[in-house]
């Protein structure tokens, strides 16, 4: 026998929503949470460009993704710092 069950596409789910049905079983809470992105902007020096481009490309990422995980390295070192202080 088939499986009957349909998947529903999320317009669709959301045209339900706003209808007033209860939509719950259409999730599964297994998914990540994603936190809210805010661009930036940041004037870096040419050198220091071409330094990070150079670096990126000899990791295979891109100079976001570099500069992302380069800034959060960082962070995480400075609050490792900070616990050892106390």
């Amino acid at each position: 026998m088939k499986n009957s069950k349909k998947t529903m596409t999320a317009d669709e789910i959301a045209n339900l929503a706003d209808q007033g049905e209860d939509i719950s079983k259409h999730f599964t809470n297994n998914g990540a949470i994603r936190h809210p992105i805010q661009r930036v902007n940041v004037d870096f020096p040419l050198d220091m460009l071409s330094e990070l481009d150079s670096m990126a490309k000899n990791m295979n990422i891109s100079r976001q993704a570099l500069i992302k995980m380069t800034l959060r390295q960082y962070l995480d070192n400075h609050y490792l710092a900070l616990s050892k202080v106390v």
